[in-house]
């Protein structure tokens, strides 16, 4: 043999493009990938719900709650009560409470979808999610319900998050980068709703709010907070426009709704009026 085997191209060196030197070529692909895929299904516009992983389907919450009161009556009838089981409790009671944001979040990406399809002008106004459980299934499992299109955009996390089994399977994506996501999450977006959640919700509404704000969103973005309240117990709106930290005409940035039909109505008005030609 009087010469050297062939090098693999740099694209198929997988300890180059897993390397720090090919970041950059890593994070185009979650650019240029996910706006391949979303044009060949003609995809332009969605709706996104935020919301915590943690919220549980209301007949998953009530049967894991009788089985903890169960074993907790149990536990008092024979005077062998501990605190493992009061807490276990009261964490189930908080899941069944909150599991109504499951259910609520189904109805209103349901309302959402029968309506979308009815317009008849391509895949508009998409449910897309983060693509994970609780809230996130809970949007997915409403479009799947009205037999539309949804999309999921995962993150790969150190505690493994899985696709829920209801995203539409050619709009499933994954992601490395949290801040590619987050693009493709209020790109196409036309609406955003903010379900009950934690860090990563805060993160979300806050960043969306900031955007627009700002006018960095220069389309018209329509955000509703759903479950007053849940959140008025969160976020003091009114100390932060007391204080001047923000500005009393910032509170009409968003909209407040307590009810799926009162969010899906006031969704339907806003997007007929910026996104629906007669």
């Amino acid at each position: 043999m009087d010469h050297l085997e062939k090098a693999p191209k740099a694209y198929h060196n997988l300890d180059f493009m897993n390397s720090p030197f090919a970041r950059p070529v890593r994070l185009l692909t979650e650019y240029i990938e996910p706006y391949a895929r979303m044009k060949y299904v003609d995809i332009k516009d969605t709706i996104v719900f935020f919301g915590s992983a943690r919220i549980l389907p209301e007949e998953q919450a009530q049967k894991d709650y009788e089985d903890v009161k169960k074993r907790y009556n149990s536990a008092k009838k024979n005077n062998k009560l501990t605190k493992k089981i009061k807490d276990e409790l009261f964490i189930a009671e908080q899941h069944l409470q909150m599991s109504k944001y499951y259910e609520d979040t189904v109805e209103l990406a349901y309302l959402i979808t029968k309506w979308s399809k009815k317009l008849k002008k391509g895949n508009k106004f998409v449910v897309c999610s983060g693509g994970g459980p609780g809230i996130m299934e809970a949007a997915n499992k409403g479009a799947h319900k009205a037999k539309g299109l949804s999309m999921g955009l995962n993150i790969s996390l150190p505690f493994e998050q899985y696709p829920n089994k209801f995203i539409t399977p050619e709009l499933n994506f994954e992601f490395h980068y949290f801040f590619m996501r987050k693009f493709w999450f209020a790109y196409l977006a036309k609406a955003i709703i903010i379900m009950p959640g934690g860090y990563g919700t805060l993160d979300e509404l806050m960043e969306v709010l900031t955007l627009v704000q700002t006018n960095k969103l220069r389309k018209k973005m329509s955000i509703v907070i759903y479950g007053k309240e849940f959140w008025d117990k969160i976020i003091n709106l009114d100390v932060l426009v007391e204080t001047n930290m923000i500005s009393k005409a910032d509170l009409n940035l968003f909209k407040f709704a307590n009810t799926p039909q009162e969010a899906f109505n006031y969704l339907k008005k806003e997007l007929s009026k910026h996104y629906v030609k007669s």
